[in-house]
């Protein structure tokens, strides 16, 4: 396939690298920040994609655009029946440059159960949600009394030989805002990178705003004040800027305990370098997390379209991409979904 190879390139020059696969609506959190605590509609079994039908997008992507790196989303993705064998599917796709590099975002709840089988299926990496270390807030936060078990999945991905682990803790003014340093050195003792997220305004409820935020240059500044920090060289596309700590951490320079990184969607948006496009549970193409249009794939793929006949519905799709999300802007528009339904 290498022979066909094309860049995605989109109407700003980014080159499309980075796939996000949701791969279910459920989950069996109900972060406050993510969907509401009842009511979700969730999707028919029939119109989720198949792990064939995933599969052949996927590899139209990576075969055909060189597509270097797979994210695995939902929802939450552990709650999709037989993972492992979807992971195992994907995980064979090889690119230009070599295999894919396939990751998975997770509240790490049900992790002790199926690291193992994931690692083995062909996972290369794992980031786990965790925004707070206080068990009743953890509780307020995704209504279910489960840290225990998210830091023991923890522990259980860094057994198997996940390597880096990193620790996604979205951060809102008045609920976990206080607990910086508390997970700056939850980081650096059990040789994790944090990775600190600003509060998006994808929050089922619609209570987003921007007083809510808090932004990198405070993040940093605070966990700075304790354990003094300087910036690593820049992300390019990665979403993450990066910080390394001056005395090398507690597990030693280069470790994952010894960096943070904040990844700052309000206050310092990355679009300029995006090379992101997702696929919803139900195929649904979009080429930003905040987007307001998608394109349907699976009935493409459903009505016996060939991968050409896909590949330029993809392209055209990617000709839409917009500059950036236009957040704190008077003509931003929160998209109609919220963020379990479209794949974190």
């Amino acid at each position: 396939m290498a022979a066909t190879f094309e860049q995605l390139i989109d109407p700003f020059g980014r080159h499309i690298e980075d796939l996000r696969i949701s791969v279910t609506d459920r989950c069996n959190f109900r972060c406050t920040y993510c969907m509401p605590e009842e009511g979700m509609q969730w999707l028919k079994r029939s119109d989720v994609m198949s792990f064939e039908e995933i599969e052949r997008l996927a590899r139209i992507f990576v075969e055909r655009y060189g597509v270097k790196g797979i994210r695995l989303t939902g929802g939450e993705p552990t709650v999709r029946a037989h993972l492992p064998v979807l992971v195992s599917k994907l995980s064979k796709l090889v690119g230009p440059d070599g295999p894919v590099n396939l990751a998975m975002t997770t509240n790490g709840a049900t992790m002790r159960l199926v690291a193992d089988s994931l690692k083995q299926a062909g996972l290369k990496r794992v980031n786990i949600s965790l925004d707070t270390l206080d068990r009743t807030k953890f509780h307020q936060m995704t209504r279910r009394d489960e840290l225990n078990n998210v830091l023991d999945g923890i522990r259980a991905a860094q057994e198997v030989g996940f390597d880096p682990v990193k620790i996604n803790a979205v951060i809102e003014r008045g609920t976990n805002d206080d607990e910086l340093i508390d997970l700056a050195t939850f980081g650096r003792e059990q040789n994790v990178e944090v990775r600190f997220i600003e509060f998006m305004p994808l929050d089922a409820e619609g209570h987003w705003m921007n007083g809510k935020v808090v932004g990198q240059e405070e993040i940093v500044e605070k966990i700075n004040a304790v354990y003094p920090v300087e910036v690593l060289p820049a992300r390019g596309a990665a979403p993450a800027d990066r910080f390394r700590f001056l005395d090398g951490g507690l597990h030693g320079e280069g470790s994952p305990g010894s960096m943070i990184g904040v990844i700052p969607t309000i206050t310092k948006p990355f679009c300029g370098d995006c090379d992101r496009v997702r696929l919803t549970a139900e195929g649904d193409f979009r080429t930003c997390l905040f987007a307001t249009k998608e394109f349907d794939l699976l009935t493409a793929l459903r009505s016996g379209e060939s991968d050409d006949q896909i590949a330029d519905r993809i392209e055209a799709a990617v000709a839409t991409k917009w500059a950036g999300h236009q957040i704190n802007q008077v003509n931003f528009t929160r998209p109609s979904k919220s963020m379990s339904q479209l794949g974190g």
